[in-house]
């Protein structure tokens, strides 16, 4: 599984918006690499920012 799925299923499982610390933590993944993944669900639009810093699944 790479990073944006395994981060995307953590956001689901989590249920609530999450920050990229929380992910980090969770995943045991580098910030970096949180980051960069972040970005690229953002890109994709599968993911979105209810409030500042925080994550979710993107409603479709």
């Amino acid at each position: 599984m790479d990073n944006e799925a395994k981060i995307l299923n953590l956001m689901k499982k989590a249920g609530t918006p999450v920050s990229a610390g929380d992910i980090e933590k969770a995943s045991g993944l580098d910030r970096k690499e949180v980051d960069k993944a972040f970005k690229a669900l953002k890109t994709k639009g599968l993911i979105t920012s209810p409030v500042r810093c925080k994550w979710e699944p993107a409603k479709k």
